[in-house]
């Protein structure tokens, strides 16, 4: 279908939805974006991206663009609480033949993709309706403006309005943590991607380039608490190593819980859900992106060699979601992993944590 008339719909201007513009764009479709939220209130922060996200910027033609950003990253170390060593992982040979792994801001990556994706989204556009009809979608949107299309693809994360718009599903279930993130400057040199792991808890810090660093840590709980600095520093203040430098330097803390979304079908007619819209994870694997990328790069294969959307749209949920699920129980193996008191799980780690650590990615070397 490469090149042909279909009026595709994309919902979400994020990395997901960008990067399917950018996919479907390549494959010679033209579609529309749309976003609910003005561009000044897409909030930056950091991203690491492992190999397999680079090999689908390669797919996707925009490994260029994104070489001179942020900082290549090498090696993963983790650490006790107290700084000291538990294992390492060394990127550069997990994922060798696949590509490098990097880190960046958000902002960087999606500048890119709105590039590649021609730069034309539709802003403050906020769904308000989904009606499915033989062989195309109806859909309106709270401005009261409507438009017809042969697919919908639903790319507007977690709290999708298209899934439920579409009665694909139901609202995300917590997945057990309290996330908080932040980009600081003038902090610790670390030029790896260093991880404290406490009781319960996590400290994680990667070199972004330009002397900032992204720093993403998390607690178990549900309920994210009103003063998030305070709290970064009652759980973390008698952190060792680079921790107490970086807790000194925070000062806008975003503050989030996990969630989850496990679905029996991924399309309903000619709906799609793509991204986090339909298999979001705890960000334990830091796959959120990686996933949404390889989605992109998918979809557009398969809209191209199926013979028509419904084809297309089967052919891409069966390829996509063996991959997915790997994602979705080896970030519950690592949660569960790092829910083990220290007092057991920190010599397991001395001993065995770079092969168990490994294992987590070992599908996701393969080609898509």
């Amino acid at each position: 279908m490469g090149g042909s008339p279909l009026r595709i719909l994309v919902v979400g201007a994020g990395i997901a939805g960008l990067a399917v513009a950018r996919a479907l764009r390549l494959a010679g479709f033209r579609p529309d974006v749309t976003e609910k939220l003005p561009p000044t209130e897409l909030v930056d922060t950091g991203l690491y991206l492992p190999g397999n996200a680079a090999r689908a910027l390669r797919r996707l033609d925009l490994d260029g663009p994104v070489r001179p950003l942020g900082r290549v990253i090498h090696r993963q170390r983790f650490l006790d609480a107290a700084g000291a060593p538990l294992c390492e992982v060394d990127l550069d040979a997990l994922w060798a033949g696949v590509g490098e792994c990097r880190a960046l801001s958000w902002a960087e990556l999606h500048r890119v993709l709105l590039t590649g994706a021609g730069g034309a989204v539709r802003h403050g556009a906020e769904l308000s309706a989904v009606e499915l009809q033989p062989g195309r979608v109806s859909v309106g949107f709270t401005d009261g403006t409507s438009g017809e299309y042969d697919l919908v693809v639903g790319a507007d994360g977690p709290r999708s309005a298209v899934r439920t718009l579409a009665a694909l599903g139901g609202p995300p279930r917590p997945a057990g943590q309290v996330v908080y993130r932040s980009v600081v400057r003038g902090g610790p040199r670390i030029a790896d991607w260093t991880a404290l792991l406490g009781q319960r808890s996590g400290f994680l810090m990667v070199p972004i380039g330009a002397g900032r660093l992204y720093c993403y840590a998390d607690e178990a709980g549900t309920v994210p608490p009103a003063d998030p600095l305070t709290r970064l520093g009652e759980l973390f203040g008698d952190y060792g190593g680079p921790v107490p430098d970086v807790l000194g330097t925070l000062d806008q803390v975003h503050v989030s819980v996990t969630e989850e979304i496990e679905l029996g079908r991924w399309f309903h007619g000619r709906v799609l859900l793509i991204g986090d819209a339909a298999h979001a994870t705890a960000p334990t694997l830091s796959q959120g992106a990686a996933m949404a990328l390889e989605d992109a790069v998918v979809l557009a294969e398969s809209l191209r060699a199926a013979g028509g959307v419904d084809a297309a749209l089967l052919a891409y949920e069966s390829r996509r979601r063996p991959r997915t699920r790997w994602v979705r129980d080896r970030t519950r193996d690592r949660n569960r992993t790092r829910d083990v008191p220290p007092a057991l799980r920190d010599p397991l780690l001395r001993g065995r944590g770079g092969r168990i650590f490994q294992e987590h990615y070992r599908l996701l070397v393969d080609p898509l």
